[in-house]
């Protein structure tokens, strides 16, 4: 299903796009009346005019798992359910002592809680299963940095006394970064990543609307990636652009943070590419005026030259409306060599595509801290047909014993890969 879409998309690391001239501006009228049509935008990247194809909404019945069917890895792995029964376990962060924290939030309907999960006897299976904290408001990104534990709201980043082992959250919290909540493409999810010594955190906020629908106003502090202290100061934006970024890590060899990147709708089947990137602090990545380099965004058409030739070009395509959400580089070696130091994208899936795409776990090869190759499935199996999807995988957690975890909100599990 995004088998073609995938093939038109090169590593964007290994190219550097150009804006369009009048030639292309020509093909790309010729191209609305010929959605087969394509702009070459470099010898490596094509993609199609903006409108090549309709814009497209198909949203595929989440029906659950049958007993006994499972999501597939690649010969060598297995896949296991670590654990089930959440209500949409969108994300996953696992603690210095190994603790496995869940937050269970969604766009609609919220549990808006966090869950423990404890593998005492590491068989792969936690025997310990209790709820954390409760009555938050669409929590997403954890973290514990010293004596705190750390919950990234829809609305704010909050801390709460915390010591390692504790299985419930009994103290007071506190609110120390107010962040902007709502918007019309409700964007909700904010990531939580620190640095190696813990003296900065990275808060992922996407964007309010598509592409500044309802005006920049709605956008302060969106669409970006902040940094803040531990104690909530000193915020600033780190980089900018970015419509929807949420996965972030850092890349194990390089020592650079990267982000996974869900771009804009709206433009066709096949625009905008999702990618994942490395951040460059101050960087500007092109939301909303111009998309995957300098392409000009023809809904904002004119109105930031300046920002459209400052754009830079993401790393990695992933597939247009593929909703890549989750990311994870394995630092770890059980998995087999060509796997280690790589990129998991978990791909939540499409909603605004004539035919879906996304609805898995897609790995991107690194060699000396770059990408090393064009995206592979890895984790597939969730998709019966174009109208019914069996669950959505989002976050990647990676554990210690080099297993990986993926969370799939939809079908209410966890499921635990692991190879043989």
């Amino acid at each position: 299903m995004q088998n073609n879409n995938l093939a038109i998309l090169a590593i964007a690391g290994m190219i550097a796009l150009a804006g369009c001239g009048s030639k292309e501006k020509e093909k790309e009228e010729a191209a609305k009346s010929s959605p087969d049509s394509v702009v070459t935008v470099s010898d490596s990247l094509t993609l199609p005019a903006p409108f090549a194809t309709e814009s497209a909404e198909k949203r595929p019945e989440e029906a659950g798992w049958p007993e006994g069917k499972m999501p597939v890895a690649p010969a060598g792995f297995t896949v296991t359910k670590f654990a089930d029964k959440f209500d949409s376990p969108r994300w996953t962060y696992i603690a210095p002592n190994g603790d496995v924290f869940v937050a269970e939030s969604s766009t609609k309907k919220s549990a808006d809680r966090i869950t423990l999960l404890r593998d005492v006897n590491k068989d792969g299976k936690p025997e310990l299963r209790e709820i954390f904290i409760e009555k938050l408001n669409k929590p997403l990104g954890m973290l514990v940095l010293k004596n705190f534990f750390y919950v990234a709201n829809t609305d704010g980043l909050y801390r709460f006394p915390y010591k390692s082992g504790d299985t419930k959250i009994t103290g007071k919290g506190e609110k120390i970064v107010d962040l902007p909540a709502g918007g019309y493409n409700n964007h909700w999810t904010r990531n939580l990543l620190a640095n190696a010594d813990g003296s900065k955190i990275y808060i992922s906020v996407g964007s309010a609307s598509n592409v500044a629908d309802h005006g920049m106003d709605e956008e302060k502090r969106r669409a970006n990636i902040l940094q803040v202290n531990p104690d909530g100061t000193g915020e600033k934006v780190f980089a900018s652009g970015l419509r929807n970024p949420v996965g972030m890590a850092w890349a194990p060899e390089s020592g650079e943070l990267w982000t996974a990147v869900n771009e804009r709708d709206k433009l066709g089947d096949d625009l905008v590419p999702d990618y994942i990137t490395s951040v460059k602090e101050g960087g500007f990545y092109g939301w909303p005026y111009a998309y995957f380099g300098k392409n000009e965004d023809p809904r904002r058409k004119g109105e930031r030259p300046d920002l459209v030739s400052k754009t830079i070009v993401p790393d990695v395509p992933v597939g247009s409306h593929t909703a890549s959400l989750g990311l994870a580089f394995y630092d770890k070696t059980q998995f087999p060599a060509k796997y280690r130091k790589g990129a998991f994208i978990g791909q939540h899936g499409s909603w605004n595509r004539s035919r879906i795409s996304g609805y898995k776990v897609v790995f991107v090869p690194f060699k000396n801290g770059k990408p090393a190759g064009k995206p592979e499935d890895f984790l597939t199996g969730f998709v019966e047909s174009e109208e019914k999807v069996y669950g959505r995988p989002v976050g990647i957690t990676v554990m210690e014993d080099g297993s990986m975890l993926v969370n799939d909100d939809s079908g209410g599990t966890i499921w635990r890969v692991s190879a043989e």
